[in-house]
Formats: C-alpha cells, sequence, structure tokens
C-alpha cells in the first residue's frame, strides 16, 4: 500500500473551526477532507490508528500573541499519535513499520521524520500503542522529569500527587514510590482511588468529589508534603499549600481546574504566601526544556514498566466521528489513565 500507487488519495481531517472563550467543546471543531501530500525527502505518510489527548490541548488552541506552536485555525488539531507507514522518503522507515508522532487529528498523514516536539519513532517489538501513547509517549515524559528533576524526591518524602488517576499522574506517583517515597495521590470517584491504591500502588489516595481535602492531607501527611506534583491548580493547589512541609517543592504540571476559564481569569493560590512562611519552592517547567534527555526517559520507563514496577491504565473511545468528543472526558473527568480514541 503506498501514496505513490494511488491507494490513498483522500484524507479526512478534523480543523480547529473556532477558538473556545471559555470551555472547549466538540463546536469548535468541524470534519473535512483533503487530498494527502505525497510524502517529501526525509518524509513519511502514516495511516493513523490512535489519537492521544492531553488536557494541555485546551492551551494549544488559545490566541497567545508571539506564539508560533498554537494550532491556526481551519488548520489540523495538533495530538500525537500512532500508526503505520504506508510511504517513505526517509531511508530509516519502510511501509509497514509501526510509529508514533505527531500525526494530527486526521486519518492519514505526511509528516518530517524529525518530528515538531518528538521525532517520528518506530514501536519495538512488544509495545502497544496504548503503551507508546501513555508510559513511553509525552505524558510518561512529563511524568518522568516533573518528577525527578523538578521536584527531587528523596527516599522517605511524602509526595502528593494531584490528578492522580490520569496519564500523567498516575506515572508522576509511581516514579516517586520506585524513588522510595511514600505517595498519596488525588483524585475524583471511589474506582479512580481503588485504582491507585490498587493497581498503581499508592499508599493512600483522597477522594476530592467526597473529602475535605485539606484536612485529609492533614491527616494522612502528619509531618507535611515534601513533594507536590500539581495537575489541577484552584482549590486543590492551596489545599496542598495548607499543608506543605519545610522545604517543600510545588511542580506545577498543569492546572486543569482553570483551563476552561476566559483569558485573564486565571485565579491564583490565595494562600501562596504559604511558599515564604514555611520556605519553599514553586517551579513550572516544559517538557521541551529536556528534549536532549528524552532517550534516557524512555529506557527508564520501559524497562519499569517490563518489570512491573510501573503500571499504566488506558481509556480507549472508538471512531473517528467520535475524536473531538473524546476530548471532552478529559474535562469532565471521565478518563481514567490515558485517552485515546482508536480510529483505524
Amino acid at each position: 500500500m503506498s501514496v505513490e500507487a494511488g491507494a490513498v488519495t483522500q484524507n479526512r481531517q478534523w480543523l480547529l473551526a473556532s477558538r473556545p472563550e471559555t470551555a472547549i467543546s466538540e463546536a469548535n471543531f468541524v470534519q473535512a477532507t483533503a487530498e494527502l501530500a505525497e510524502p517529501k525527502h526525509g518524509q513519511v505518510a502514516v495511516r493513523v490508528t490512535h489519537i492521544a489527548y492531553e488536557p494541555a490541548m485546551r492551551g494549544w488552541v488559545r490566541e497567545v500573541p508571539g506564539q508560533g506552536s498554537n494550532v491556526k485555525l481551519n488548520g489540523v488539531m495538533r495530538s500525537q499519535g500512532a500508526g503505520e507507514v504506508i510511504a517513505s522518503r526517509h531511508p530509516d522507515f519502510q511501509p509497514g513499520d509501526r510509529v508514533t508522532g505527531f500525526f494530527g487529528w486526521q486519518q492519514y498523514a505526511v509528516v518530517d521524520v524529525a518530528g515538531e516536539l518528538l521525532p517520528v519513532k518506530k514501536l519495538p517489538t512488544g509495545v502497544t500503542e496504548e503503551m507508546a501513547l501513555s508510559v513511553l509517549g509525552i505524558t510518561g515524559l512529563t511524568a518522568y522529569f516533573g518528577m525527578l528533576d523538578v521536584g527531587r524526591p528523596r527516599a522517605g518524602d511524602t509526595v502528593v500527587v494531584s490528578g492522580a488517576a490520569g496519564a500523567t499522574g498516575s506515572i508522576a506517583g509511581q516514579i516517586a514510590r520506585i524513588s522510595g517515597c511514600r505517595v498519596i495521590g488525588i483524585a475524583g470517584g471511589a474506582d479512580k482511588c481503588r485504582w491507585l491504591t490498587g493497581d498503581a500502588g499508592f499508599d493512600a489516595a483522597v477522594d476530592y468529589k467526597t473529602d475535605d481535602v485539606s484536612a485529609q492531607l492533614k491527616r494522612l501527611c502528619p509531618t507535611g508534603i515534601n513533594v507536590f506534583y500539581d495537575n489541577v491548580g484552584g482549590a486543590i493547589l492551596e489545599a496542598a499549600l495548607d499543608n506543605i512541609a519545610l522545604g517543600s517543592r510545588i511542580v506545577i504540571c498543569g492546572g486543569i481546574s482553570g483551563y476552561n476559564v476566559a483569558d485573564g481569569e486565571w485565579p491564583g493560590p490565595r494562600n501562596y504566601m504559604r511558599i515564604v512562611n514555611n520556605p519553599s519552592t514553586m517551579s513550572g517547567f516544559l517538557l521541551g526544556q529536556f528534549s536532549a534527555r528524552f532517550g534516557e526517559a524512555w529506557t527508564r520507563l520501559a524497562d519499569w514498566t517490563r518489570d512491573g514496577r510501573i503500571r499504566f491504565a488506558a481509556d480507549v473511545q472508538e471512531g473517528f466521528d467520535n475524536v473531538p468528543a473524546t476530548l471532552m472526558r478529559l474535562f469532565n473527568g471521565q478518563n481514567l489513565g490515558k485517552q485515546l480514541c482508536r480510529i483505524g
């Protein structure tokens, strides 16, 4: 099967039709059909089978002056994905290779092997698409560098992770456990909390839907929180700040509680002076700043997954027509683990 042979000519795509002012919705996207281009030197054509979702997608569709990485209006929505090479103009790739890369919301992608943020990579034998897009994908890399380089966990630390049943939080917490820490996750719902303390091996879990989060953290962390890995922001961040230990490290990985507010209305933590009164650090980071060390992370994450020290979950929806609806699952808390959509 090859593009050159004319076996594939039409490509269904989902385009960004409008920028959301507050909550992102399916109405912000429109389906279209385009001619599939021939790959040029250094490129491959890929039949996309899986699309991966990140909370950061809400930021990717914002209009931020001077930020060239935003998705353009009427452009294909950006996403990492997995698929099969159908034509190649690169010597390292052949038709039939299973690969991951930034392929977007479309049935077929013609991309530079060098990649946008991540290069196009072959899936090793024994690695499924779900594994490649979760623990070995953007979220796994984010968890790895955010926890180890920014959080700097030490054996014996108490580590708390918000959004802990999500793809990034669940891996970050398990990395802290591997580092010899006591790990507590904050998640929404009894099923997610049971998965954290069962499959993922967390020491305890707090259900933000039913528990007083600050009171539970005070009970579970009597000497304070040494590392707080935050994916949520808002009231959850404030609850953690109320319970930090001297010299704690607060890692700001995300803030999904505020992603759907209007631009300029993002709430800051009211109790941020806790960082001063109980001297601690709060740091954000971007995954791209660690790009030179992605190989190190892939090797260690794969080893930990093979030997059972890291467990991952994937929430797999089905169908190309369901692509935008699947994104909404991230923002209403329906997903457990990595959110994917299988389209081929």
